[in-house]
């Protein structure tokens, strides 16, 4: 029962990644029974480092999780390019190509984030580890949920925090493929030993149409190894394949130079691989029914714009605020009226054609590397429309 006495309306949220979490929080605050259905056995620890900017740091504060991620922070001290022969093109501070503020935003690897969510809204909200949703079958009263550990569960209202290859969003509104907009790259990303003495630092090598990145983010003895290419038709048959993505980066970086030798020995026996295509999701609308979708299973804007996770966290509290007071209907059109210019905006700034890091050409490549010779100035808050370009409504929690 909440303060008024009323029965509290009851929610599943699939995902327990950033978003699931995030909107968990939030509708626990607004007076919400709150369930989160996660096919992993706990949340995820490690991954890779990720973002929190302008509009989303806000976000943090309110939920009281920020002093804990300002510790965890990351403190990225050196960005080094290289050429096709391994010869520096530029060394510069991160802040000055990836448009961050220092002393600001964040840097955190994604596990520490996870944690610090999950640790906020755990003793308040009921979580379903090992379990995932089956079937959605909505009706006049709410969803009826088959879970795919056997149980059956009939929820007010039903939302998608799984990602960008969301099963929420495929039950709701069918294949991925109509919504998926392909960017013309594919990544793959795990962990290796530190053998190149890098501390707080990245370097990456290019050549057109591939790049190779180690990433340290701190003292310790691992690194992120990040082989990212470009691929003109998304490798369908790859995808749910280890061996096939193993395979395929080989073949594309099999002539490199640099430490991608070494790179692809370690991707062999890497038991944290991670690939997938460079895309974005674009929905004309985010919810149907009594079913929404938040974050990258909605919107995901490719990390090619290093926002997913702010849009994760910026979303999640618009998704809940909207819904304090308001029946499912009303709540996610304001939802989407509040929040879809931000979104547009975010996803916007992949163009169409090269990618400014990831350059296909020789001509685009030289022109990228004479822009880095020549970076001196820091970005200023000013400039960064994107990052903070919608102010956070004060929405009055219930609880």
């Amino acid at each position: 029962m909440t303060r008024t006495g009323l029965l509290r309306r009851t929610v599943l949220i699939s995902g327990a990644g950033v978003a699931g979490p995030a909107l968990a929080f939030w509708l626990n605050r607004h007076g919400f029974a709150v369930t989160v259905v996660e096919k992993a056995g706990a949340p995820r620890g490690g991954g890779y480092p990720v973002d929190v900017r302008g509009t989303a740091l806000e976000v943090v504060r309110r939920m009281g999780v920020l002093p804990r991620l300002r510790e965890a922070h990351i403190d990225l001290r050196r960005l080094t390019f290289l050429d096709g022969d391994g010869s520096e093109v530029a060394s510069v501070d991160p802040h000055a190509v990836t448009g961050g503020v220092a002393g600001r935003d964040l840097e955190v690897r994604r596990g520490d984030l996870t944690a610090a969510l999950h640790t906020a809204v755990r003793d308040d909200v009921e979580f379903l580890f090992n379990d995932s949703i089956d079937t959605l079958d909505q009706s006049g009263h709410g969803v009826d949920v088959t879970f795919r550990g056997g149980g059956r569960r009939t929820f007010d209202m039903v939302f998608g925090a799984d990602g960008l290859h969301s099963r929420t969003r495929e039950l709701l509104f069918g294949p991925e493929g109509q919504f998926h907009r392909y960017l013309g790259y594919c990544f793959a990303g795990f962990t290796m030993r530190n053998t190149f003495g890098l501390s707080r630092e990245t370097v990456m090598w290019n050549d057109p149409g591939r790049a190779a990145a180690l990433y340290a983010v701190g003292d310790n003895d691992d690194v992120h190894a990040l082989l990212n290419f470009a691929h003109p038709n998304p490798p369908f048959e790859a995808f749910r394949n280890p061996e096939a993505q193993r395979d395929l980066v080989a073949e594309v970086f099999a002539d490199a130079g640099w430490e991608v030798p070494g790179m692809l020995a370690a991707l062999r026996d890497a038991d944290d691989l991670f690939f997938d295509g460079v895309s974005q999701i674009r929905m004309p609308r985010w919810s149907g029914g009594r079913v929404a979708l938040v974050g990258d299973a909605a919107y995901a804007p490719s990390f090619l714009t290093g926002q997913g996770t702010s849009l994760a966290l910026v979303g999640a509290y618009m998704l809940a605020g909207s819904l304090a007071g308001r029946d499912h209907a009303a709540g996610f059109a304001a939802y989407e009226h509040g929040t879809r210019g931000f979104v547009t905006l975010k996803q916007d700034q992949v163009g169409k054609g090269d990618a400014a890091l990831f350059p296909t050409t020789a001509r685009a490549l030289e022109r990228r590397n004479d822009m880095l010779r020549n970076l001196r100035a820091m970005p200023s808050a000013k400039r960064r429309p994107a990052h903070s370009a919608l102010t956070l409504p004060e929405f009055t929690p219930l609880t």
